[in-house]
């Protein structure tokens, strides 16, 4: 029997049509062909197989139209993993694909021609629609929304753990509804045609429908059809292979540390005290009270092996524990940092990667657990000498303090109490103190800023630029030489600079806790603080700069938009962002253009304006964000034009997968963006050299472990810049070294104290 039947062959050809009509259109990149070819193969070689299973002749009538809505949603698929901004193709294409959807059932009722690869076929072109919609708006809109996407391939992994979730079910005209509502759901949300809140409201309510759906299904299947499968070779094996890695799982759960040095094979070789206790409670308890204690208790300890991740890879980037109340927002910007350095094909990829992980962790951990105390309570004497036996080992090393013994989860599951309570405690802190007098908000317009009147006033912050790009490093000489030398080109030009550092309460990342904690002086340490400050009316630097009659702007080239706290909070007279300044050049990874371009779009923008106010700006400088590479190269500063000029550049640098093979090579990227930023600065400053410019430049936070190191300290490098003499003269009091390049005996503030001695030194 041939794989691929004649009446077949419209599919690649419709499927290739699709992507043709994309590409003379909205334009598609070979990302998106790629994609898009690889659905209409999968689609037909998934049919064949089909066919040929069930012996059938050929596609009917009612699957030819199914084959089309298949080819609609390649073309989905082709948008989505291209991210192709195309929102009225994306929607045109799952319009069609959802109207189609009722018509491939009535051809099929019509011409009498239903049959059971049929409607599979059409439930798992839904299914694979909605997952592409999902995509889509949880990128754009709400990053839960992808849960929808991702129940129908959750419940099909199930099947591994319970087979009677396999069997039929009774038709319900109901199950289609639901499935029409995903569809529409999602599809409005991404024409973004109605107002967000009313969109994540219309989303929120398909996922309630879908789990309702879901849900009756399973209680009908649980209940009707929960009977031992027939016995085989194949699904004694699948059985007990699920249960060896169930079993790793529970093993992981239990023994993990929460960082990477602790992870070790010896970590691993110890007695777990919580399966002794829950062992034994499983050799006396009712079979219904052990059953709900084992479902439980392995749910709990897969969601304790998702924090033992999160907690690894929040001590190796931040420095500190995942916080279970203040980090979940925090994950959605950590996406956006992956989909603006791999693309959003493969952010998506690990997002919904992640999300499956998270619904299926738990679920193994509590089926794991309820096996292993089913075949305890079956085998309850060799079980009893068992847990007796480890138990006295337990007990004598736990005596002499062997490592032996653990209670790994039991402390876990304390430190997350204790981190909930911690953070509740912190935000009632917290709010008392944003609530409190304070006194420098109350200085008179005319004395706030008076020793900088007439000056641009420019806060700049270096993306990563910590304490170890300076000192105590392999890759700190070269940066020190460029400080050195840009220190000695500046006075050439007439400008002079102190520098000394300051102590950021972030680390590895989260840079906005940085720039809030600067600009309000208070300590912004997590995203709740974060949140309280920015609905708070405090008093910040660029409040004080637009009190004493300053223009205030902000350029942040990684914003995508509008920031609501830029205005409501900062309150900015202007924004920009990497919509709004013209580049038409390159990303570079993360970065969306160049720091050479950002400095020259804000002085064609800003500075160059007649008859203008002074200007406070806060301008972000991102070529030194992780991960580093491609790098650009400086250009004259007459050749920038719309950033065209940079195109060549990426392609000739090396890729971010490429040098994160290696912990040199990162270390070696970083310094080598920590150069190019801070000597494009200083060439700004010299090419412009405006007597009227005062420039702070400062460093967010440290860059992660993979470059830091163990135990680096949270410190940042600070200077300030200015050709008027008398601008360092009311700074001479802070004790800061001469030059860009601070050492070992500058000052350390915290960062927090910055706004306070800014203010207090700038004002009468």
């Amino acid at each position: 029997m041939r794989l691929v039947r004649p009446s077949q062959a419209a599919g690649p050809l419709g499927q290739v049509a699709v992507l043709a009509v994309l590409a003379g259109t909205v334009g598609l990149p070979w990302v998106g062909w790629v994609a898009g070819l690889a659905c209409g193969v999968v689609t037909d070689v998934l049919l064949a197989w089909g066919l040929r299973r069930q012996g059938a002749a050929g596609l009917g009538p009612a699957d030819h139209v199914t084959r089309v809505r298949a080819a609609l949603a390649g073309g989905v698929a082709a948008l989505v993993i291209a991210d192709v901004p195309s929102v009225p193709a994306l929607v045109a294409l799952a319009a069609a694909a959802l109207v189609l959807d009722g018509v491939d059932g009535l051809v099929a009722r019509r011409t009498g021609t239903a049959t059971e690869l049929g409607a599979r076929f059409d439930m798992e072109v839904d299914a694979f629609l909605i997952l592409l919609l999902s995509l889509r708006v949880a990128e754009n809109l709400a990053p839960w929304a992808l849960l929808i996407g991702l129940a129908r391939y959750a419940f099909v992994a199930a099947w591994a753990v319970a087979p009677w979730l396999r069997r039929p079910v009774p038709f319900r005209f109901w199950r289609k509804v639901v499935a029409a509502i995903q569809g529409i759901a999602l599809t409005v949300a991404a024409a973004d045609v109605v107002p967000g809140a009313l969109a994540e409201a219309g989303l929120a309510g398909a996922l309630l429908l879908l789990a309702e759906s879901f849900g009756r299904d399973v209680v009908w299947l649980w209940r009707h059809e929960r009977r031992p499968a027939p016995p085989s070779r194949r699904r004694t094996t699948v059985r007990w292979g699920s249960t060896a890695l169930g079993t790793a799982l529970i093993w992981f759960a239990l023994l993990t540390p929460d960082d990477l040095p602790g992870l070790h094979f010896g970590a691993f070789l110890r007695i777990p005290v919580e399966a002794l206790v829950v062992g034994a409670l499983a050799l006396v308890l009712p079979t219904r009270t052990r059953q709900a204690l084992a479902v439980t208790v392995g749910s709990v300890l897969g969601v304790l092996a998702l924090l033992a991740v999160l907690d690894m890879a929040f001590n190796e980037t931040l420095d500190r524990r995942f916080n279970p109340i203040s980090d979940w927002s925090s994950l959605g910007p950590a996406v956006g940092v992956v989909r603006d350095s791999v693309g959003a094909g493969w952010a998506d990829v690990v997002v919904a990667l992640a999300l499956l992980l998270a619904i299926a962790v738990p679920v193994a951990a509590g089926a794991t657990v309820l096996r292993l105390t089913t075949l305890a309570a079956r085998h309850r004497r060799p079980t009893a000498r068992a847990l007796a036996a480890l138990g006295v080992v337990w007990a004598a090393a736990a005596a002499i303090g062997a490592p032996l013994a653990s209670g790994n989860a039991a402390q876990a599951v304390y430190a997350e109490g204790r981190a909930v309570d911690s953070a509740l405690a912190d935000a009632n802190q917290f709010g008392a103190q944003l609530s409190g007098d304070d006194p420098i908000a109350h200085l008179p317009a005319a004395q706030v800023l008076s020793g900088l009147r007439g000056k641009d006033v420019l806060l700049v912050f270096v993306e990563s630029y910590g304490k170890v790009a300076v000192q105590d490093s392999w890759f700190s000489p070269p940066v020190d030489a460029t400080l050195d030398r840009g220190s000695a080109q500046l006075r050439s030009a007439g400008f002079d600079s102190r520098s000394a550092f300051l102590t950021s309460p972030t680390f590895g990342g989260i840079s906005w806790l940085a720039h809030s904690t600067l600009q309000s002086g208070t300590w912004v340490d997590n995203v709740n603080r974060y949140a309280q400050l920015t609905s708070s009316s405090r008093y910040t630097l660029s409040d004080a700069f637009h009190r004493a009659g300053w223009r205030t702007v902000v350029d942040v080239p990684s914003n995508r938009g509008f920031w609501a706290q830029g205005q409501h909070f900062y309150h900015y007279d202007q924004q920009y962002a990497r919509e709004n300044v013209g580049y038409h050049g390159p990303a570079f990874s993360y970065a969306s253009m160049p720091d050479q371009y950002t400095l020259a779009a804000f002085r064609q923008n800003e500075l160059l304006r007649p008859h203008r106010r002074p200007i406070f700006g806060e301008i972000d400088l991102v070529s030194s964000h992780t991960p580093w590479a491609p790098l650009p190269r400086p250009v004259s500063w007459d050749a920038l034009g719309d950033g065209s000029v940079f195109d060549p550049q990426p392609a000739a640098d090396r890729t971010p997968g490429s040098v994160w093979q290696s912990a040199h090579d990162v270390q070696d990227y970083y310094g080598q963006s920590i150069r190019y930023s801070l000597s494009t600065l200083v060439s700004y400053v010299r090419n412009f050299a405006d007597p009227n410019l005062v420039m702070v430049v400062l460093g967010d936070h440290q860059p992660a472990k993979i470059v830091s190191g163990e135990g680096a300290s949270h410190d940042v490098p600070i200077s300030i810049i200015s050709a008027d003499p008398a601008v360092l003269d009311r700074a001479a009091a802070w004790g800061w070294t001469p030059g860009l390049r601070p050492t070992g005996v500058s000052p350390v503030w915290r960062m927090d104290a910055f706004r306070n001695r800014f203010l207090g030194s700038f004002s009468r």
